[in-house]
C-alpha cells in the first residue's frame, strides 16, 4: 500500500499549490493593498476551469492513461509558472491584478483541473475498498499541506522572496513532480482503456452517471457540506484584518497555523475511518459540532464591535480568534476526509469506463459549494453587513446535519 500511497500523497502535495496561492496569498495581498471586499471576493472566479471538469474527464477515461495526462498537465503548471515569473507584480494603487497575471493564472487553474482530474482518477482506479480511508487522508492531508506552503507560508516568505524567484521554485516543483508521476512504479500498472470501454456515449453521459447507486443523495451533500463554513472562513480573516490584524499575522493565522491544525483533523479523521469507523456516522458527530463552532465564531464577531474590543497582542480576543479559526479548520478537516471518503466509494460502484467521468462529477460539485460562498462573500458583508451574512452561514452550515438523515443504505 506503501508504493501507491507515497507517489499519490507528492502529487496530491503538488495539486494544492495554485490553491493556497489564490486563496490566501492574493486575497491578503489584494486587501493590504486598499481593494473592496468584492473585488477581492471575485478574483476567485479564476476558479472557473475546475467547474469544466466534466469537458475533460471523459477523455481521461477513454483516452491514453491518467499518467499520460498527469505528467503533461504537471509540465503545463511548471510552464505557466515559468511565464509568470517574468511578469511584474502587482502594483501597490491598481484596482485589480493585471490583465496578463490574470489570464496566466486562469491558464494555471486550467492545468491544476486537468492534472485534479487524472490524478484522481488514478486513486480511484488504485486503491482497494480497505485502502479508501488512509487513501482519502493522503489526499486531503497532502493537498492541504501544499495549499498551506502556497498560502500562509509564502505569505510570510513574500518580503525576503521576489516574485520572480517565487514563480521560479513552484516552476521547479512542477517539473519535478512530472518526473515523479512518469516513473513511479505503481502509476504505471493500470491497463490502457479496451475498446469495450469507449461506448458510452455522451447524450447519455448524466443518465448513466445519475444511475450509479447513491448518487443523488452524495451529489447533494457534497454541494452544501462546505456552504457554510467556506463563506464564514474565506471573511473572517478579512474582518480581522479590518479590525487591526496585520497581514503577517492572519498569514500565520489563516495560513500555516489553521491549516496544521486543519491537517490534523483529516489525519484525526482518516485513523478513525482505518479504526472502522463508518463515514456517515462520522459526519453525523463533527458536523454538529462544527455548526456549534461557527455559532460561537459568530458571536466573537459581534463582540469585536463593541467598544474597546480589539484584536491587539496579548489581548484576550487575540486568543479566542486565533481558538476559532483553528477550531473550525480542524473539524472541518475531519469533514473534508469522511466526504472524500464517502465520494470515492461512490465513484468505485460506477463501471470502470465512467469512474474518472463520476469522480470530476461529485468534485465538480463539491468545488462549486466551496466556490460559491467564497466568491460571494465580499459581496454579502458589503450588501447585508458582516453580521447578517454569518446568520446566513450559521443556517447553510445545518443543511448538511438535516441532509445525513436521508443517505441511503449502500454508503454507509
Amino acid at each position: 500500500m506503501h508504493g501507491k500511497l507515497l507517489p499519490l500523497a507528492g502529487l496530491y502535495l503538488v495539486q494544492g499549490l495554485p490553491y493556497g496561492l489564490q486563496s490566501s496569498l492574493l486575497p491578503i495581498l489584494l486587501r493590504a493593498r486598499g481593494l473592496s471586499l468584492t473585488r477581492v471576493g471575485l478574483t476567485k472566479g479564476l476558479y472557473a476551469p475546475w467547474l469544466l471538469k466534466l469537458a475533460w474527464a471523459p477523455l481521461v477515461d477513454r483516452r491514453g492513461t491518467p499518467r499520460v495526462w498527469l505528467t503533461l498537465s504537471t509540465l503545463s503548471l511548471g510552464l505557466v509558472c515559468g511565464l509568470l515569473a517574468v511578469l511584474p507584480p502587482p502594483q501597490a494603487g491598481q484596482t485589480g491584478l493585471p490583465t496578463t497575471v490574470m489570464g496566466l493564472l486562469l491558464l494555471l487553474n486550467l492545468g491544476a483541473a486537468v492534472q485534479d482530474v487524472a490524478l484522481d482518477t488514478l486513486a480511484v482506479q488504485l486503491l482497494e475498498p480497505k485502502e479508501l480511508g488512509p487513501g482519502n487522508t493522503v489526499q486531503v492531508v497532502a493537498y492541504k499541506l501544499g495549499s498551506a506552503l502556497a498560502g500562509g507560508g509564502l505569505l510570510v516568505l513574500f518580503p525576503a522572496l521576489s516574485w520572480p524567484l517565487l514563480f521560479l521554485l513552484l516552476a521547479a516543483t512542477y517539473w519535478l513532480a512530472a518526473a515523479l508521476a512518469w516513473v513511479a512504479p505503481a502509476l504505471g500498472r493500470l491497463p490502457w482503456p479496451q475498446a469495450s470501454e469507449h461506448t458510452l456515449h455522451s447524450s447519455y453521459l448524466l443518465q448513466d452517471l445519475l444511475a450509479v447507486p447513491g448518487t443523488l443523495w452524495t451529489a447533494g451533500f457534497v454541494l452544501t457540506y462546505k456552504l457554510g463554513e467556506q463563506g464564514a472562513g474565506s471573511l473572517f480573516p478579512l474582518l480581522l484584518l479590518d479590525h487591526g490584524a496585520s497581514a503577517s499575522d492572519l498569514g500565520l493565522w489563516s495560513g500555516l497555523g489553521a491549516v496544521t491544525c486543519s491537517i490534523a483533523g483529516s489525519s484525526l479523521g482518516g485513523a478513525l475511518l482505518a479504526r472502522h469507523w463508518q463515514p456517515l456516522k462520522l459526519l453525523k458527530t463533527v458536523l454538529q459540532l462544527r455548526l456549534g463552532g461557527l455559532a460561537c465564531q459568530t458571536a466573537l464577531l459581534f463582540h469585536l464591535n463593541t467598544p474597546g474590543a480589539s484584536v491587539d497582542p496579548g489581548t484576550v480576543m487575540r486568543g479566542a480568534a486565533l481558538l476559532s479559526l483553528c477550531l473550525q479548520q480542524f473539524l472541518g478537516g475531519v469533514v473534508t476526509t469522511a466526504t472524500f471518503t464517502v465520494m470515492m466509494h461512490c465513484s468505485q460502484l460506477a463501471p470502470r469506463a465512467l469512474q474518472a467521468t463520476h469522480y470530476s462529477f461529485l468534485a465538480t460539485l463539491e468545488l462549486l459549494g466551496k466556490l460559491l460562498p467564497g466568491t460571494l462573500a465580499g459581496v454579502l458583508a458589503d450588501s447585508l453587513g458582516p453580521h447578517l451574512c454569518f446568520a446566513v452561514f450559521l443556517v447553510l452550515s445545518a443543511l448538511p446535519v438535516l441532509d445525513l438523515l436521508l443517505a441511503p443504505s449502500n454508503l454507509t
